[in-house]
């Protein structure tokens, strides 16, 4: 059967380090799309496939909508945000001639990232045993919510639950309140970044051994994964961690801390940085011995956490900040967007970005001085793909 070419001039001639790779994304919503991002902003050739007609879900999740100069619907912000640099066809993977289209697809393609449930696509012949057959290099990643074995592994998957079952919610929020999610899809988008990492070993494997691969990840596995020094203070201590709003488990004090306008970030990571911050808010507390190293503050966090809010509360904002920036004590202020994309170091390092009159935010990898963000911003609605068998 003949090979799809889909590797354009472009991507050969860019210079970037995934140039002349193709991947063919059947995926959707967002941890798999947010992978195929990031490969299309690192070089790679992005072939997204979307269903006939309505494509993918979060072309419809709106408003917001990205608008054209002269008014048209481009669709959501939503789907602008995680499908920048790719190409878009739809086939209906339902009938024969669209599992046929796509076995030609993955015949030339190095990378297929997909997100259907457990056993979703073998029974269309579009399973990675089934393309392995034909394209032994091939490298599938499959994005669900529990992963390819378990008891679970038949469960629809959805960023909400993974928070919610793989701790994550337990111990976001203040104590007093009930447990609140991230305010992004955290699972989503850390299972997306950890299956590009599993793709690129993958490829790097293929390199040295010539062998392709089946990589099986899982927004729950991620989200148990990311837990990390949480997770170790239970394992070590066997005490379960509970929410401490916006202090750190591990470190006090490493907060916000009210000012006359407004809050503030305070984060000390060391007694030095401790007794500097007592020095700028001229008190003694550090000579305290409740409060003169790390575990002691700990255990009286309460106590110093009062002192302190009562000291930094006859601040200006802007003031404490500029003071313990001299000091060289980490701090910042809790901007909102808008005043993220004003703040002159995200301008000096170009993280907003504009193709073709669409909004978009930059990839934060920078390789040899040059921002890994594809020159293409998402694809339009796709048209049906005719195909010459």
């Amino acid at each position: 059967m003949k090979q799809c070419d889909w590797r354009s001039a472009q991507s050969e001639a860019s210079g970037k380090p995934l140039a002349g790779i193709r991947v063919l994304e059947l995926a959707r919503i967002l941890a798999g799309p947010w992978c195929g991002q990031l490969l299309a902003d690192l070089g790679a050739e992005v072939i997204k496939i979307e269903r006939p007609g309505s494509g993918d879900d979060t072309r419809h999740w709106g408003p917001p909508f990205v608008m054209s100069d002269g008014g048209d619907n481009l669709g959501a912000a939503y789907f602008h945000s995680a499908n920048r640099g790719k190409r878009s066809i739809a086939i209906d993977i339902t009938i024969p001639e669209g599992q046929a289209a796509i076995r030609r697809l993955a015949g030339g393609a190095d990378i297929m990232i997909e997100n259907y449930k457990v056993g979703g696509l073998a029974k269309y012949g579009l399973d990675h045993p089934s393309l392995s057959a034909l394209n032994p290099h091939l490298i599938t990643c499959s994005i669900t919510g529990f992963g390819q074995t378990g008891p679970y592994a038949a469960r629809p998957g959805y960023d909400y639950i993974a928070q919610a079952m793989g701790g994550l919610m337990s111990m976001t929020g203040e104590p007093e309140r009930e447990p609140q999610k991230a305010g992004i899809a955290a699972a989503d988008l850390f299972t997306g970044v950890y299956s590009a990492v599993a793709i690129l070993a993958a490829l790097n494997r293929r390199r040295e051994m010539h062998v392709g691969a089946h990589i099986d990840m899982a927004l729950l596995d991620t989200q148990v994964s990311v837990m990390g020094n949480q997770a170790l203070n239970w394992m070590t201590s066997g005490v379960v961690p509970r929410r401490v709003g916006n202090g750190h488990a591990n470190l006090v004090p490493y907060q916000a801390f009210p000012t006359r306008d407004g809050d503030l970030i305070i984060a000390v990571g060391n007694d030095g940085q401790f007794a500097a911050l007592c020095r700028v808010l001229n008190v003694t507390l550090h000579e305290d011995e409740r409060f003169s190293n790390n575990p002691q503050r700990i255990r009286n966090r309460v106590d110093l956490i009062i002192a302190l809010e009562e000291i930094t509360a006859k601040w200006s904002r802007d003031d404490l900040f500029e003071r313990l920036d001299g000091a060289g004590i980490p701090a910042g202020p809790i901007n909102e967007l808008d005043e993220v994309f004003a703040n002159p170091q995200v301008i000096a390092r170009g993280m907003a970005i504009e193709h073709d009159g669409k909004p978009g935010v930059a990839s934060p990898i920078v390789i040899d001085g040059v921002r890994m963000v594809a020159d293409d911003p998402a694809p339009g609605v796709p048209e049906n793909v005719k195909f010459d068998f």
